[in-house]
């Protein structure tokens, strides 16, 4: 998927039909020259539905669909027949959507099962027809219900990306090479800041036949739970991920400072992400000799207070296969 394909974010206009009229059909055939009431019912408006499908990755395919809207009910006929319901209308999203509110901001539902389907605008209720209002002392009513109006409202269908590993780090960090030699996925890779403006996603292969799916993030800089840099616009990604992948480079001027800056950049865009499970990489370790690499271990065994971490190199292939093995144990220790 091009990047310019990568769609997380669309507004759209949603409509579903207005239910059908009733009828003040009175029965009429040979030899019956007054019969009663026999008008049948209006058929429902049509519903819009928005359902998951695990196939999807992006809502690139809403894009352009700016108005959906569901059929209208038939009217009722004689001899009690039911007009036909409007035609429905389905919205297919990836697993991750999160449906709102235009007007309100209110979240509306979540999409995050494969089939699942939820009606975001109801259609309206067909009218009773005349037979419905039938008494002993109105016998032939020449009145029926007009049918319900339909919904309409704008929504915002925004995508979380649904992954097992989300990777954290500052623009320039080595996200975007460790997802291309971890997994077939291929990240745009540059030697200058926020090269990703899209979330990647890959299939890490495990062992015996086993992987799981890890998603590269835009890089976090300072002030993004205030909306800096790309903001908001990316750190709603993190939180569908059940384990968070810190990664800051081995030249980096204060380690301890920087991974507490992404620590702290996710407490306040959302307190709950600090209950996943963390893992720093230092990234970049084959520019490291072993002194230095003896020296910064000591060093971070004070500083980091237990947080695991270990050394990696996506382009010299160091650490990798110990990476999986960590996250695959943290992925599937419950």
């Amino acid at each position: 998927m091009t990047e310019g394909n990568f769609v997380d974010y669309v507004k759209i206009y949603v409509a579903s039909g207005k239910g059908g009229r009733g009828s003040t059909h009175l029965h009429r055939e040979k030899f019956i020259e007054k019969g009663g009431p026999d008008g049948g019912d209006g058929g429902r408006g049509g519903h819009v539905y928005i359902v998951g499908n695990e196939g999807l990755w992006t809502l690139f395919h809403l894009k352009f669909m700016r108005h959906i809207k569901a059929g209208h009910g038939g009217d009722g006929g004689s001899s009690r027949s039911t007009g036909a319901d409007g035609e429905d209308r389905i919205i297919e999203v990836p697993l991750g959507t999160v449906v709102k509110d235009k007007e309100t901001g209110e979240v509306l539902f979540e999409i995050t099962e494969h089939g699942e389907s939820r009606v975001v605008a109801q259609g309206g209720k067909g009218g009773l027809g005349n037979w419905h209002f039938r008494s002993s002392t109105n016998q032939t009513p020449r009145y029926a219900q007009p049918g319900l109006s339909g919904m309409e409202l704008d929504v915002i269908l925004e995508l979380k990306v649904l992954a097992d590993v989300g990777l954290v780090g500052f623009p320039n960090a080595g996200k975007s090479t460790l997802l291309s030699v971890l997994t077939s996925a291929k990240p745009k890779i540059a030697d200058y800041p926020f090269t990703t403006l899209k979330p990647n996603l890959g299939i890490v292969a495990y062992r015996d036949f086993k992987s799981f799916v890890i998603a590269d993030i835009p890089g976090i800089i300072e002030g993004a739970a205030e909306g800096k840099g790309l903001g908001h616009y990316f750190l709603r990604h993190i939180e569908r991920n059940s384990t968070l992948l810190f990664m800051v480079p081995a030249d980096a001027d204060d380690i301890k400072k920087e991974y507490d800056i992404l620590v702290d950049e996710l407490r306040r865009y959302n307190p709950e992400m600090l209950d996943k499970d963390r893992l720093l990489a230092i990234t970049k370790c084959d520019m490291l000799d072993d002194e230095l690499k003896t020296e910064l271990k000591e060093q971070l065994d004070t500083e980091l207070d237990g947080v695991p971490y270990m050394f990696i190199s996506a382009v010299a292939h160091q650490g990798l296969t110990e990476l999986k093995d960590k996250l695959w144990e943290m992925l599937n220790k419950k």
